[in-house]
């Protein structure tokens, strides 16, 4: 994926989580899609930060966008390697965070999302 391709994926990367569409949200994901997460760790205690399978990450995005109702992701920057991108960017509430995203036959096949401190407001 060059930087070109990698800026449109991105954008509607967040088109769709600012959408709250899980629809449009999961469809960039293989079906036995790794993900992990810290918040992840928090939500489903379970699953030690690693969700497994596209179902199970669906549940898991579905509970937190029942809990963040105003969620709203701001593009900061992207980056490319060989068959992955990081996209870099601000939550509604100001942290910064990072997803690592890797693909395989156009479809992420592992995801690692990453959060910087939270803002000053939310300590």
């Amino acid at each position: 994926m060059d930087l070109d391709e990698a800026h449109r994926f991105a954008d509607d990367w967040a088109a769709d989580w600012n959408s709250h569409d899980l629809d449009r949200i999961t469809r960039h994901y293989a079906p036995d899609v790794i993900f992990t997460s810290p918040l992840a760790a928090r939500i489903i205690k379970e699953s030690n930060g690693v969700i497994r399978g596209l179902d199970a990450l669906r549940a898991y995005w579905a509970e937190g966008l029942l809990r963040n109702p105003q969620l709203h992701f701001e593009i900061l920057g992207v980056y490319t390697g060989i068959d992955t991108i990081v996209i870099h960017f601000q939550h509604q509430t100001g942290q910064l965070s990072a997803e690592v995203l890797t693909f395989h036959n156009n479809k992420i096949i592992t995801g690692t999302a990453t959060h910087g401190p939270p803002p000053k407001s939310c300590m």
